[in-house]
């Protein structure tokens, strides 16, 4: 049974959508659905990326609202859209459940912070997140539905400033914030978070990103990221964990910690000759 609200330690949950909560990239999805080929999409985006025109994460944004291709094709229903189309992990909804009011002495407040189009964010996660704990990337609109400006990026630097705003208004500790990412848009919030004594999940093993998380976990089911939540947050044993997911009907069939070091070696003689080993 949970305790009275004055006795919860209370913390803040914030995650990334687009492949932390998702398994595909809502820009791919909303590519496909107006008729632009992937290459292109991936063309476009990649050349943004090298020139450094616009926050690591928000270049569908700023896509949306340059591009003429896309300015002509895109409008708002088709954001929502998206949301419908896009292949979510198993489990958010439980993990929503779990992480508000299902262990014991503990409630994290779920935030998702997206560089993605606010509309896709709501539109998948409907009955899940409420709207009002959703942060992303917010256009103003003509009549026609069309695009005119951005209003917000939550990418990059963006997603500090949104983070920031909720620990003032939720009077969080910085130590009690957990983030949960898996690419370029997540790193300067990791960051943020690391230095302030947060603890950092990275759901993904590219290694800009797994190697400033405290706690890297892969995994198609979303309710995955609970485990180091529970282990290294709340201070439960590996046992007590696994037997709260069974009480959940998912029993935790493998749970591999195993930590990589990238190294990078090359022969003294010879600055060419260079090779890249993982050791575990």
């Amino acid at each position: 049974m949970q305790m009275s609200d004055k006795h919860l330690k209370r913390y803040i949950f914030a995650s990334d959508f687009d492949q932390t909560l998702t398994f595909n990239d809502s820009g791919y999805v909303l590519s496909e659905m107006v008729g632009i080929p992937i290459v292109e999409f991936e063309r476009k985006i990649k050349g943004m990326s090298k020139l450094n025109l616009v926050q690591q994460g928000a270049e569908l944004a700023y896509l949306l609202l340059h591009d003429p291709e896309f300015r002509s094709k895109v409008r708002r229903e088709h954001l929502y859209e998206v949301g419908k189309r896009i292949r979510l992990k198993d489990n958010i909804d439980l993990l929503y459940q779990i992480l508000s009011n299902q262990i014991d002495g503990y409630k994290f407040d779920f935030y998702i912070l997206s560089a993605a189009p606010v509309e896709i964010v709501q539109s998948a996660l409907e009955d899940v997140v409420p709207e009002d704990h959703i942060f992303g990337t917010v256009f103003d609109y003509n009549e026609a539905g069309e695009i005119e400006t951005i209003v917000r990026a939550t990418a990059g630097y963006g997603k500090v400033a949104v983070l920031d705003q909720l620990q003032a208004r939720r009077e969080a500790g910085p130590d009690h914030i957990v983030y949960v990412g898996d690419g370029s848009s997540d790193i300067h919030v990791m960051l943020h978070v690391n230095v302030r004594d947060g603890f950092t999940i990275a759901v993904s093993e590219a290694k800009h990103i797994s190697q400033i998380a405290k706690r890297t976990i892969l995994s198609s089911n979303a309710l995955a990221v609970l485990a180091p939540i529970l282990e290294d947050v709340v201070g439960w044993d590996r046992l007590r964990i696994r037997e709260f997911f069974e009480s959940h009907g998912l029993l935790i069939q493998e749970w591999e910690r195993v930590r990589t070091d990238w190294l990078t070696l090359r022969s003294a003689g010879s600055p060419a000759a260079a090779k890249t080993v993982g050791a575990n």
